[in-house]
């Protein structure tokens, strides 16, 4: 199933400079499997050692925050938009 991937800024050096681009997955896991064999070194920025989630990385599938979804775990149908957005910190 395709689904549509937001890429900010910082990580489009991975995706050749493409703000936007289709990868297939039927989980958020899944996903990130794709756009690591798609774009290699992708996922080590957003995943850790342990192949957990950045906690400053946060994914957005429609709109809706997946860690009031199911997490990693949230499923994804196609023409789904994941939208991953860097943590901004100030004060």
């Amino acid at each position: 199933m395709s689904v549509k991937v937001l890429i900010p800024t910082p990580l489009q050096k991975f995706t050749n400079n493409e703000a936007a681009v289709t990868c297939d997955g039927g989980n958020i896991v899944e996903l990130l499997d794709a756009l690591e064999s798609n774009y290699p070194g992708i996922k080590a920025r957003l995943c850790d050692d342990q192949g957990e989630l950045r906690r400053f990385i946060n994914f957005y599938v429609n709109s809706e925050d997946i860690r009031f979804l199911d997490g990693k775990s949230t499923a994804l149908s196609s023409g789904d938009e994941v939208s991953i957005v860097p943590a901004v910190a100030g004060g």
